[in-house]
């Protein structure tokens, strides 16, 4: 059963309709007919492919109408000049409509993770909606607010960019009652110049907000800790700052289980986390925060962090026959790759580190490939890079003391699993990560094929 009726949606985003279809609802917006749902409005877009081409697929998937440029035929449309920005404008003002509470999150590192947890921590004690995987731009968010069900308390909204403007952009749109900043890295640094920059770009997640929202900042971090001087409301966590308000110490790695004390004002708790790597503690810290301002108890928290499952493609590990995999294949950038190494150090056998190239590093690619190989001679025994920066990698790892026999670069993927297929044995513990744009899944996948 829809809910947004054409009527509204036009009159929403300047669109135009047949009246005699006024009155048709829909549910949930899809700009893909493979996985569109019936009652979905299909958002036709032009990429690669001009999306006005599948609309007749579209309604024979069961949509409801289509958001369209132009209407070749007599079916239910919304006309508009730009499907993209119209898509925005409805998605606000649902938002709107429903009052739900927003909690914005951006970041360069494990902004993902932190949103799966913070959504976790909150649905112990509210109805709470989520960004799906993949749903954190221009198209992807503002299907995820229009598929809120209407009973939503919290929506937990990710923000993604490349680019200055992207952000501010989707904060118009979610205007988040609380907007947190995971952290500053390297991610994007081609697009935005410096990291002052990146730092800039992801402060525009603050432009939407309400007057009364608030902040939560990685006090960790050292291009956010100092922003309380200029920005008023902020919320610290961290595990070093002694200003940090939500304060995660005597951090311990018991096997597969992460441990950590949480300080919050006069109180204090334990958190465990069924998760390998310290880098989980400042995205666990952001959730408690998070749960904290809203009013979740610490016995909740605790609750459901201590059976918190990430997504797939984030720091899969488990065994595949006589091996251990390592699968950390969603995405990468110099602090994720030597998070990943840190915890491929602390498994037993001989550690193989499979690493694709970063994207998006503009003129600090070569430097931040050299560096991610001289962190693998430390924390591997073995390197297969794959990629155009596979031979900055390979020459970081031969300075950093890795022998040279034991370093490997490819520019074909085929061939790397080739050289995967001789040179691993049993016992051994093999690392796959690289940007999203590399595809070290695919490169798993054929691995692991072979050797069936």
């Amino acid at each position: 059963m829809g809910r947004i009726t054409l009527e509204q949606a036009a009159a929403w985003c300047g669109g135009q309709i047949n009246p005699k279809y006024k009155d048709i609802t829909f549910f949930g917006a899809n700009n893909d007919t493979r996985n569109l749902n019936s009652g979905e409005l299909f958002v036709a877009l032009q990429g690669a492919r001009d999306g006005h081409d599948f609309i007749p697929a579209a309604f024979e998937k069961g949509a409801a109408a289509v958001l369209c440029t132009k209407c070749d035929g007599d079916y239910p449309a919304i006309v508009v000049k730009d499907t993209r920005i119209a898509l925005g404008d409805i998605a606000r003002q649902e938002r709107q409509r429903l009052g739900v509470k927003v909690v914005g999150i951006t970041g360069s590192v494990g902004k993902s993770t932190t949103k799966e947890m913070v959504a976790a921590v909150l649905s112990s004690t509210y109805a709470v909606s989520k960004t799906p995987v993949n749903h954190n731009n221009d198209i992807g968010m503002p299907m995820a607010i229009l598929a809120m069900p209407e009973d939503t308390q919290i929506a937990v909204l990710e923000m993604g960019m490349n680019h200055f403007g992207e952000i501010a952009y989707l904060s118009g749109i979610a205007k988040p009652d609380v907007a947190i900043i995971v952290n500053i890295g390297t991610m994007h640094i081609e697009h935005l110049g410096s990291m002052e920059g990146i730092l800039q770009a992801k402060l525009e997640i603050l432009e939407g907000m309400s007057e009364r929202g608030g902040i939560i900042l990685n006090g960790d971090d050292p291009l956010l800790w100092n922003l309380h001087k200029s920005i008023p409301g902020v919320t610290y966590f961290g595990t070093s700052n002694t200003h940090s308000e939500v304060l995660g110490q005597n951090i311990v790695q018991n096997n597969d289980k992460l441990q950590f004390e949480v300080s919050w004002k006069n109180h204090s708790f334990s958190i465990e986390l069924p998760l390998e790597g310290e880098h989980y503690v400042p995205d666990a810290l952001a959730a408690v925060a998070v749960g904290l301002h809203y009013g979740v108890s610490a016995e909740n928290i605790q609750k459901v962090l201590s059976v918190f499952q990430n997504m797939d493609g984030r720091q899969e590990i488990f065994k595949a026959g006589e091996y251990t995999i390592i699968k950390d294949c969603y995405n990468a950038g110099p602090e994720s790759m030597a998070a990943a190494l840190a915890v491929l150090s602390g498994k037993e056998g001989r550690r193989i580190a499979v690493l694709g190239d970063m994207l998006e590093l503009g003129v600090c690619t070569q430097a931040e490939h050299y560096k991610v190989g001289r962190i693998a001679a430390e924390k591997a025994d073995m390197l297969f890079a794959y990629g155009p920066n596979s031979d900055r990698m390979l020459s970081g790892a031969i300075t950093g003391g890795m022998p040279a026999a034991m370093v490997n670069a490819f520019e074909d993927r085929q061939k790397l699993v080739d050289a995967l297929k001789q040179t691993a044995r049993p016992g051994d513990v093999l690392l796959f990560k690289g940007s999203h744009g590399m595809h070290m899944e695919i490169a798993l996948d054929m691995f692991l094929q072979e050797e069936k």
